[in-house]
């Protein structure tokens, strides 16, 4: 069974007939997950831990505003880990957390096709 069969074989367990019910708690983790900057913080976290402006330089265009609200998002999910170290002035630390890292094991390949495909599919308009 190839893997994209196991995981269409899964899905059609967790959601029968394809049906995807509005109150599923895996939207809300979905939105999370695959938005513009979740996607993008997420990676560029991978394998690395970052301070917050080394995290702004990885995701260039993001507001402080935006990367504050993601962060805590990914947080609260349990996909980043923010650690404050003790010190003057202060210094904060994001990293994956392990559910994280499987995550991103798994973005990688969208954000590698998206790259790959994205002046085709775009092109001039």
């Amino acid at each position: 069974m190839t893997v994209g069969t196991q995981a269409a074989a899964e899905l059609e367990q967790i959601f029968p007939g394809g049906l995807f019910p509005s109150g599923c708690p895996s939207r809300i983790v979905l939105d999370h997950v695959t938005s513009k900057w979740g996607v993008l913080v997420l990676v560029s976290l991978s394998g690395r831990t970052l301070r917050w402006g080394e995290l702004r330089r990885a995701v260039q265009g993001i507001s402080e505003k935006m990367l504050a609200q993601t962060l805590k998002t990914l947080e609260s999910d349990g996909l980043v880990s923010r650690e404050a170290l003790p010190v003057i002035p202060p210094h904060v630390e994001y990293s994956l957390t392990p559910l994280g890292d499987e995550l991103v094991t798994l973005l990688r390949p969208l954000l590698l096709w998206t790259a790959r495909n994205a002046d085709s599919m775009l092109g001039p308009r």
